[in-house]
């Protein structure tokens, strides 16, 4: 379910100081429930996530498209780019002492690379973690957090920061919206909540 974006700042997560230079593009409410100690359950499986291998066609589509165009276009290559408007390259020169290197027990060597869909892991804490990607069309940032409900549940949130890179991030943005809204999102919703629904119970010995 997609959420407004006051659902999002209203949990004071660290990453809104860490890009408050940034626009919050998404928020949503993962099909995700578990306990406080699963938070780590949820990142490793989101963080093996291979978005282009979803099952709805139409998705697994527009993912296939847009690594084809970004390997023609030069898009996504390793070359370091400022953040827009900043003379940083990543928001790791942003982070507290305490909060650098965090998350690197998530991702090891080259899964650090691919780590959720692409996403360079920032941080993590006990109920939040933050990834981010950089592009010819836009410096992103993926955010998960482990949102309280009341009597030891928690559900699991996903916001999505941007900053355009130029005339052709903006544009990027801007075509890219229906099919984000529409067909996209509705499908990894769909699979992550299978997954997390299925996921082995001798693991976590908890219920979703």
């Amino acid at each position: 379910m997609k959420l407004p974006k006051s659902a999002h700042y209203s949990q004071s997560w660290m990453i809104a100081e860490i890009a408050s230079d940034f626009e919050l593009l998404d928020v949503w409410e993962l099909p995700v429930t578990g306990e406080a100690d699963e938070f780590t359950t949820f990142l490793e499986g989101m963080l093996s996530f291979d978005p282009t291998a979803v099952e709805s066609t139409p998705a697994r589509a527009l993912f296939w498209v847009r690594l084809r165009v970004g390997e023609l276009l030069g898009w996504d290559d390793a070359k370091k780019r400022p953040i827009p408007g900043c003379s940083e390259t990543t928001l790791h020169d942003r982070l507290p002492d305490h909060l650098r290197h965090s998350a690197d027990a998530l991702a090891v060597g080259e899964e650090l690379k691919r780590a959720a869909g692409g996403f360079a892991p920032l941080y993590r804490t006990d109920r939040e973690w933050a990834g981010e990607i950089s592009n010819q069309t836009v410096h992103g940032v993926l955010h998960f957090g482990w949102v309280d409900q009341g009597a030891g549940r928690y559900r699991a949130h996903l916001a999505i920061y941007v900053k355009p890179r130029g005339t052709l991030g903006a544009l990027y943005m801007k075509l890219i919206e229906p099919f984000r809204h529409f067909v996209v999102y509705p499908a990894l919703m769909r699979q992550i909540g299978r997954a997390w629904e299925t996921r082995p119970r001798e693991v976590t010995g908890q219920r979703g």
